[in-house]
């Protein structure tokens, strides 16, 4: 089963653009993420709704961070995706009036719920900034730059 990762890739391009030393075009983010620049600009135009990223056009012109790193939730972002589903499991529904599946059902959804209320105070609780020190943390513990970094990418 593939798992949708748009999140964490949405994570990993605002990181990218925060080093970045002005706007990244969706070709220049495309490319760090190994995607078509279509699928760049449709993620972005989302962000860009919810006032997270803007974008210039012409020479010059991309993509930049228009949001405080420190105000900036993990939960934020997911929102601003939509809130997409977060498990791939779900409850069976093809026997409604059977008790058996009725309080599997009634057992499950209550575990789900409380599953993702955990999950979704803990996004609320990390920060892009606390994100970006961390990436900072991890970098500077392998005696690399970003410069080194970003020309691997």
């Amino acid at each position: 089963m593939r798992r949708d990762s748009k999140l964490s890739g949405v994570l990993h391009v605002l990181l990218h653009m925060a080093e970045a030393p002005g706007p990244m075009t969706s070709e220049a983010l495309g490319k760090v993420m190994r995607t078509n620049p279509v699928v760049i600009r449709r993620i972005m135009a989302g962000l860009r709704a919810q006032g997270l990223v803007r974008s210039g056009k012409g020479h010059g012109g991309g993509w930049s961070i228009s949001c405080d790193f420190s105000a900036v939730t993990l939960r934020d972002i997911y929102e601003a995706l939509g809130s997409p589903g977060i498990f791939a499991m779900g409850n069976r529904s093809e026997s409604p009036g059977c008790l058996v599946e009725a309080a599997v059902n009634a057992a499950l959804t209550d575990a789900f719920d409380q599953a993702e209320t955990l999950l979704l105070d803990r996004f609320g609780e990390v920060t892009l900034a606390a994100l970006s020190q961390d990436f900072h943390a991890r970098m500077q513990a392998r005696g690399q730059d970003w410069g080194s970094l970003a020309a691997h990418a």
